[in-house]
């Protein structure tokens, strides 16, 4: 029995060290993650500045897709190098890019544009922090939904498409309240998975909650913008 005790000692000391080790990549992963983030959101409310005083046209809606997917699979590819990171911004700035006209619209086509726009702005921001904090506070796992996620945003995907290409005003504004809270579950999933090491990439990370943060927005600008009118 003797002999035994420095062996457990040492496994002891073993599993802590690991712990620590864990820890500490857990925290580099959160912080990178949300500097990483706050400069594509700010990249990306640069380009899209620029294309509301450039008075950029609406782009299609296979300009707008064909690009993200493009560029989400491009980052993809490149999630474990430096040009991940040019990816991200290209990403990024081109969805800026995309949003210019839309806010353009919402200022000119509403009398209290300026007051929805950043009521959405105030709102989106508010969400997310508040299910961010949440998660890092209570560390609780969101993984379970995973499944739920994936079924809902395609389905809202493809509502999305139907209401835009068959004019469904009704089907439209249902859509916004999908991605609503389906944006905010994935707020919740995505940090619950960093905190529990289910995602390690923090290029991969920041997409999707960038991506969340987007989609978070223009649905809630949408929603404002049909009740102000």
């Amino acid at each position: 029995m003797a002999d035994r005790y420095p062996h457990g000692q040492a496994a002891t000391a073993a599993y802590d060290t690991a712990r620590q080790g864990q820890a500490l990549a857990t925290n580099r992963l959160i912080r990178n993650t949300y500097w990483l983030l706050s400069l594509t959101l700010a990249f990306s409310a640069a380009t899209a500045g620029f294309a509301m005083v450039s008075g950029a046209p609406m782009l299609s809606i296979w300009v707008v897709l064909g690009g993200f997917f493009g560029l989400l699979f491009l980052t993809t590819q490149l999630r474990n190098s430096a040009w991940g990171l040019v990816s991200v911004f290209a990403l990024t700035g081109f969805m800026g890019y995309t949003l210019g006209p839309v806010l353009n619209f919402y200022l000119t086509a509403l009398s209290n544009g300026p007051q929805v726009v950043m009521t959405a702005m105030g709102g989106t921001a508010a969400i997310f922090l508040s299910l961010s904090a949440y998660v890092l506070t209570s560390r609780r796992d969101f993984s379970f939904m995973r499944g739920f996620l994936f079924t809902g945003i395609i389905v809202a995907f493809l509502a999305a498409l139907a209401a835009y290409f068959f004019a469904m005003p009704a089907l439209s504004l249902a859509v916004s309240v999908m991605f609503m809270l389906l944006m905010s579950g994935l707020i919740l999933y995505q940090t619950s998975e960093m905190v529990h090491g289910g995602e390690t990439n923090y290029i991969m990370a920041t997409i999707t909650l960038y991506v969340a943060i987007y989609n978070l927005f223009t649905s809630l600008l949408h929603l404002l913008g049909v009740m102000n009118e």
